[in-house]
């Protein structure tokens, strides 16, 4: 018999639009900017993805990663690395994601030296490619990761969330952005 796995989801509203989480058991699965919470299930590794993952009242973690993404925007940036996040894949993408939760809030970080903390500086596609597959984006901060040539680069929910972000954290954080965000996707 096969075992239905469920995990449980909220939505709720921020300044960069809809936020969704995904939970099981005690971590974040999944996070993002979209309602549609399908879509982040899918981005779940397939040795955790639940079958589905319906709405539910926050408690326990689920209330957790809520209060810490509303704590996030009140402020308290460093507030979504205190909830436990579990994803799975190879050993290096595994590293280097606990590696982007050591990148502090107004800190950032370009690939080159993102590959450089995570053990291996000549892996610089790797760790773009760890950032991409992040399916916990906030919890593991990946937008803090910018191009070697100073733009934004990619992000799974558009360059206007990540600017939004990063001019945040500059704004509120420890170790400002040199300069400021400009709307070409460029850190000048």
């Amino acid at each position: 018999m096969m075992t239905v796995m469920t995990a449980r989801s909220a939505t709720v509203p921020t300044p960069d639009g809809p936020f969704s989480v995904v939970v099981d058991g005690d971590a974040v699965l999944a996070s993002g900017w979209t309602a549609d919470v399908a879509s982040l299930v899918a981005l779940v590794h397939p040795a955790l993805r639940p079958d589905r993952a319906p709405g539910a009242e926050p408690a326990g973690v689920l209330a957790d990663a809520v209060a810490a993404v509303e704590a996030y925007y009140a402020g308290d940036l460093a507030a979504p690395g205190t909830v436990w996040v579990q994803q799975r894949s190879g050993e290096f993408r595994e590293h280097a994601w606990q590696v982007l939760r050591d990148v502090a809030p107004g800190e950032v970080v370009t690939y080159t030296e993102y590959a450089a903390r995570s053990g291996r500086p000549d892996a610089v596609r790797a760790a773009a490619g760890a950032c991409a597959m992040n399916a916990a984006a906030l919890f593991v901060p990946c937008h803090r990761v910018l191009r070697s040539d100073g733009f934004l680069g990619g992000f799974r929910y558009g360059l206007p969330v990540k600017e939004s972000l990063l001019t945040r954290e500059s704004a509120r954080g420890r170790h400002p952005v040199p300069g400021a965000l400009a709307g070409a996707g460029r850190l000048f």
